[in-house]
């Protein structure tokens, strides 16, 4: 082929290209632009898909042009958290002492349930980035946490695992902001004092320079809130500041900021109060303190709070938030700037609601009331919890009473308050004074903890026989310490009975260590006076029984074997005058009987049994035995010391068996 003929054909070729290419030109003028999306609003979905600034006015066409869109109901929660995003990070970067409250106000208008995850993201943020606003902060989450708990125990959570990542990376900066943000938290009562001594006991276990100084930086701040509450563990910390400073091979710097916190100490933290003026905002009713320890395992940072996601009950959450909203700012249904259809149906349902129960009334129709029962107990194990707590993180009895107090105690659940004291008190290998003094401080302070008390020991002594042995120890230790102590009457002594039916091997362990406990805080005559008491007479009339010989001997065998001897005196004379009250009986009715029965009755008044005489003076024994013993009580502490020697003569003369 010529150099003619190639050209030519190229010629050819380029002319079918063009006729094709305006062919379907004409095509594509000629398709209807019902079906193809608009150049920006395509722009504007992919812009709100990578998450892209926007114009407003794009966005706007992209909400309005609904028609193109498929994921509608996504791009408008989209556009919603990137509102809300603003709505918290905006405030949270303007607060100040001076404008906390409005700032307060402004951030409860925005969806903290939603943006939880927000908000401590920015608080933290925040306050790593300015650290001398950190007692802003803290003053803030405090009055979030009193309306939504929610928040201030997330804030902990990431709180604590950034001060750990922290602590592994050797991070010191990031280490003295998360410590310095807990240690504010602590002071403002969101985070328990427990967690700081656990900070405190990490930071110096094994000192280093950082270590040492990232110590120093907390303690300073929350130096002065630990030694109100716990002012023997602060000294403890201090003793160990102390040996790092003589013992450990620190750094010189190290060593002075070290010097400097012991003069902070003595100063009394004079330039670090507990909360700063302006900044103590909560009531310490309303405090709600988090248990969050450093030890846990189970802590989540909720990581995914941070990021967008598709709600499917996005209306039903905002509505659900707005009424939450109204609560916490006290803001009626007119007030409220949603004014819309879903007011006017609650309005009216509201008001139909109270038409029919005037109807009701009006009518004499009861009207029933819903009521939920939570048969889960998750309220009273919670309760029993932070008892438990409160108890095993004091010191002294004074300190754990004063936490017993603070706790929110609902009505008719003061036993519950006892019964833990007393459950702990029992879990003890030997018993504790402590438990002892907490109890009497109770009672002395309000009565109607001492009757608290006083039905649970009528309960455990009801179920005694259940309790092992050390427990049942520990128990009798704390009710005698009660009674010695006259924190608790003597009346609960009325269900204890001393028969051999009537009493378990448990039982009389119980009172052989009560009564020896008492016996030797109260000394045995000042013991046996209180027992002689008129006034408890009828409360101590089971622990000597009259009601027939056979229950007599066995309580004064009873007590001589526990070496109380000296209480059964009364109880010895009755027994020794009961032969001849009963020849007397026996005698008037020999004037009545036949001489049958009268040989019966002068074998009977021989023989010294039970048989014989109960029936002749079972009805005078109460009487007289209460008359023996009253007329003895005033007798000195010389018969005392002649017990032994008396007991063995009664013995013999008695055949007591």
């Amino acid at each position: 082929m010529s150099s003619s003929d190639e050209c030519a054909e190229t010629l050819n070729s380029a002319q079918r290209l063009e006729r094709n290419s305006d062919g379907e030109d004409k095509s594509n003028r000629s398709r209807p632009l019902e079906n193809k999306p608009k150049a920006p609003a395509r722009i504007a979905q992919a812009g709100m898909a990578s998450g892209r600034y926007m114009p407003p006015a794009l966005k706007r066409q992209l909400i309005g042009d609904s028609a193109h869109v498929r994921n509608h109901d996504e791009v408008l929660q989209r556009d919603s958290w990137d509102q809300l995003k603003k709505r918290i990070n905006g405030p949270v970067n303007k607060a100040n002492v001076s404008n906390i409250k409005d700032i307060i106000v402004s951030l409860f208008n925005a969806n903290l349930v939603r943006g939880r995850g927000l908000l401590c993201r920015s608080l933290m943020r925040a306050q790593s980035q300015s650290t001398s606003f950190t007692s802003v902060y803290a003053a803030l989450v405090a009055v979030i946490n009193t309306k939504l708990p929610i928040v201030g125990e997330l804030l902990l959570t990431r709180l604590v695992l950034q001060f750990r990542r922290a602590f592994k990376r050797d991070d010191k900066n990031q280490c003295i902001a998360s410590v310095m943000f807990l240690a504010h938290l602590t002071n403002q009562r969101v985070a328990h004092e427990v967690l700081a001594f656990q900070i405190v006991s990490l930071l110096l276990e094994n000192p280093t320079d950082d270590s040492v100084e990232v110590a120093v930086a907390f303690i300073r701040e929350v130096g002065a809130f630990l030694g109100d509450i716990a002012p023997r563990v602060l000294d403890h910390v201090f003793d160990a500041f102390r040996s790092i400073l003589h013992e450990a091979d620190i750094d010189k710097r190290t060593q002075y900021m070290v010097e400097v916190l012991f003069q902070y100490r003595r100063d009394g933290f004079k330039d670090n109060a507990v909360i700063a003026e302006g900044l103590d905002l909560v009531e310490e009713d309303e405090q709600i303190v988090h248990e969050v320890a450093m030890d846990d395992e189970d802590l989540d940072a909720q990581d995914e709070l941070n990021v967008f996601r598709f709600d499917p009950e996005f209306k039903a959450n905002e509505l659900k938030y707005e009424e939450i909203r109204r609560g916490i700012l006290g803001e009626d249904e007119s007030e409220s700037g949603t004014e819309g259809d879903s007011e006017s149906g609650d309005s009216s349902s509201d008001e139909s609601e109270e038409e029919s129960e005037e109807e009701a009334e009006k009518e004499g129709k009861a009207v029933v009331k819903q009521e939920i029962h939570d048969l889960t107990e998750t309220e009273l194990i919670n309760l029993r919890r932070t008892i438990y707590l409160a108890i095993m993180s004091s010191i002294s009895f004074e300190e754990a009473t004063h936490k017993l107090l603070k706790i929110e105690i609902r009505p008719n659940e003061e036993k519950e308050l006892c019964n833990m004291v007393i459950e702990c008190c029992s879990q003890e290998r030997t018993y504790k004074n402590l438990y002892g003094l907490i109890g009497e401080r109770l009672c002395k302070l309000n009565r109607s903890w001492a009757g608290g008390f006083a039905e649970s020991f009528e309960s455990c002594y009801e179920n005694i026989h259940r309790y092992e042995t050390n427990h049942l120890r520990n128990i009798a230790h704390f009710f005698a310490h009660l009674l010695a102590s006259e924190a608790l009457n003597w009346s609960v002594l009325k269900c204890v009975v001393l028969t051999e039916e009537a009493t378990t091997s448990s039982s009389r362990i119980f009172l052989k260590i009560v009564l020896q406990d008492m016996a030797e805080n109260l000394g045995l005559k000042t013991l046996n006076d209180r027992l002689n008491d008129p006034k408890i007479a009828d409360a101590v009339v089971g622990m000597f029984p009259s009601s027939d010989a056979k229950s007599i001997r066995f309580a004064i065998n009873y007590y001589t074997s526990i070496g109380m001897g000296a209480i059964t005196e009364d109880m010895r004379e009755w027994l020794k005058t009961a032969p001849s009250r009963a020849q007397n009986s026996d005698s008037d009715s020999d004037s009545y009987s036949s001489s049958g029965s009268s040989s019966g009755s002068s074998t009977g008044s021989s023989s010294y049994t039970s048989s014989s005489y109960s029936s002749s003076y079972d009805s005078q024994s109460d009487s007289s035995l209460r008359s023996s013993r009253s007329s003895h009580s005033h007798k000195s502490a010389q018969q005392y010391e002649e017990v032994p020697t008396r007991k063995k003569s009664w013995g013999e003369t008695l055949k007591i068996t």
